[in-house]
């Protein structure tokens, strides 16, 4: 592997890293532990106690018009109750999410300025690199608007919508920035039938992700009005809900698609079934057993956790394999 690729793989690991713990602050309910930005309760370092805390120095203006937009009476916030609701935990958690974007932010950079030493005839991988740079600098604007909003539910599935683009962007320049990037080819009567079936899979599994991340949405709201210590009754509330029965729906097609795609890529390849589809079968087969602990047991946290890495990575994978495999001939 070329140092272009390497630098690329490691933007892409750094950005799956990032929606895990993006995913620990959601299900933690640590979105607004920091609840100012740039800085965290107004300091660089954030505080570890509330002794830590100059709450003389706060802008209580601020926090009221953010209760406000979170539904709360601006008037019952005093400096008195920010000091009773101060939480190290949550103000931790969503600093060590923050200082997990640094990286991404550093490595799409090196990422872009590598790509113009790049030869001429890797125009597409230029400029795709300077895509992930964009569109790394627009969501770090949309995070800072997910706090100054009060994590307003629209702006949260546009930032995951981007970070889904985001990775598909650095999954090509990943396997396109080499001299010999990786081809396998199908052959047989259903070559081209299996890979529009994986097509399908991944748009599908894009679909879902967005949907997850609407779902989500609506567990955040459930947090604040009902409390984390709620989860268990979770479950019969998203039933009423149309996004989260269109999500569980999509997972069956999805289960559905990936089976006959397993199916028939195992008779196209030339000796079957090889790493990509099997760990394309693994993923799938573990998101479905997540989702059925999610949808019957309870929206249990260190699961939701697990069902987005895996769904990343998922879409990582599918995309990978529709670059890299091909109909012969084509």
């Amino acid at each position: 592997m070329e140092r272009f690729q390497k630098l690329a793989l490691a933007a892409l690991i750094s950005v799956l890293l990032l929606l895990v713990v993006g995913a620990i602050v959601r299900v933690t309910g640590s979105g607004l532990g920091c609840p100012d930005w740039p800085t965290c309760w107004g300091k660089l370092i954030p505080p570890t106690s509330v002794e830590q805390v100059d709450f003389d120095r706060i802008d209580l203006e601020k926090f009221r018009r953010k209760a406000e937009r979170h539904g709360r009476d601006p008037t019952a916030l005093t400096r008195e109750s920010l000091r009773e609701e101060f939480d190290p935990m949550h103000t931790w958690v969503e600093y060590i999410n923050r200082l997990c974007s640094m990286p991404v932010g550093f490595l799409t950079l090196a990422l872009m300025i590598a790509s113009f030493r790049q030869r001429v005839g890797r125009r597409l991988v230029r400029w795709m690199s300077v895509a992930a740079f964009v569109i790394v600098l627009v969501n770090a604007d949309l995070g800072r608007r997910v706090v100054l909003s009060g994590l307003k539910p629209g702006v949260i599935t546009l930032h995951m919508a981007l970070a889904i683009l985001l990775l598909c962007i650095l999954v090509y320049v990943s396997w396109g920035g080499g001299d010999n990037p990786l081809r396998r080819a199908l052959s047989g009567t259903r070559a081209r039938m299996t890979w529009f079936v994986g097509f399908a899979v991944f748009v599908l599994t894009v679909a879902e992700g967005v949907m997850g991340a609407q779902v989500r949405e609506l567990t955040d709201e459930f947090a604040r009005d009902l409390g984390l210590e709620a989860r268990s009754e979770w479950t019969a509330t998203l039933e009423n809900s149309a996004v989260y029965l269109a999500h569980r729906s999509f997972s069956w097609l999805i289960v559905a698609g990936s089976l006959v795609f397993l199916v028939f890529a195992h008779k196209s390849l030339a000796g079957g079934m090889g790493w990509l589809e099997k760990v394309i079968g693994i993923l799938v087969g573990a998101l479905m057993v997540m989702g059925l602990v999610l949808s019957q047991v309870g929206v249990l946290p260190v699961v939701q956790v697990l069902h987005v890495g895996a769904a990343a990575l998922l879409v990582t994978v599918l995309f990978f394999w529709l670059l890299a495999t091909r109909p012969q001939g084509t």
